[in-house]
């Protein structure tokens, strides 16, 4: 992704080179895809952001080179299951009772809104985590901050839907709490390019890296992954 050079000028002078993990150790690494479920990839879905359905190669890809490498593909799927107690005032008040009706429908576990794409190349071996609000590392939203803990995983690779929401809010939490945090930013996709650079200028500026697929590859060959360099064919 390219950035305007005062972005370039503001990352250089703050950390000494624009991207801080120029080295990852793939078995201490976990790629975690967000909200890739047919309710916010699919026509017709409320929560549809169309341009998701163009990142499915580069998250097949990606989820592709870090297993070979040996490090550890995380998908994340909300459910809306009892979202108006939990997070009444997103439904009551941040919602019309019409959209909430909605998605609370259409989100529920088990449904095929809550399913995730079937272009989805999901493994055996993948880990899969539901989450119940917009970061998979809130408080309360769900089990990811102890599997990757109970993993030794000290390093979150990003991608999914919506960057600016789910994604953010999740890479926020991760940054926080001490995790070597990227996004992934071919693997990640927003309503509109405008909302995607936004969030990943943001990003680079204060909180942690922003690399493509191609780079966090190359960062994971010179960390430890050395298969991971052919994994892409794979």
């Amino acid at each position: 992704m390219e950035f305007p050079q005062w972005v370039v000028d503001r990352v250089v002078a703050r950390q000494g080179r624009l991207h801080a993990f120029e080295r990852i150790n793939p078995q201490r690494a976990a790629f975690v895809v967000v909200d890739l479920q047919n309710y916010y990839m699919m026509p017709g879905y409320q929560g549809e952001c169309a341009p998701a359905r163009a990142i499915i190669p580069a998250v097949n890809r990606l989820a592709s080179i870090m297993r070979a490498a040996g490090g550890t593909v995380v998908w994340i799927q909300t459910s809306a299951d009892g979202a108006d107690q939990f997070w009444s005032h997103h439904h009551a008040q941040m919602l019309t009772p019409e959209r909430s009706q909605r998605r609370l429908r259409e989100l529920a576990s088990g449904t095929p809104g809550f399913a995730l794409h079937p272009e989805l190349d999901v493994r055996p071996g993948d880990q899969h985590v539901v989450k119940r609000c917009y970061s998979a590392l809130t408080e309360g939203s769900s089990s990811l901050a102890t599997l990757l803990r109970g993993r030794g995983i000290d390093t979150v690779l990003i991608g999914g839907t919506v960057t600016n929401v789910c994604c953010e809010s999740t890479a926020r939490d991760a940054m926080a709490m001490d995790f070597r945090t990227i996004m992934i930013d071919d693997a990640l996709a927003a309503v509109t390019p405008e909302e995607q650079l936004q969030s990943l200028t943001n990003w680079i500026l204060f909180f942690g890296d922003v690399q493509s697929v191609d780079q966090a590859q190359a960062a994971l060959g010179k960390g430890g992954g050395a298969v991971a360099a052919s994994a892409a064919a794979a």
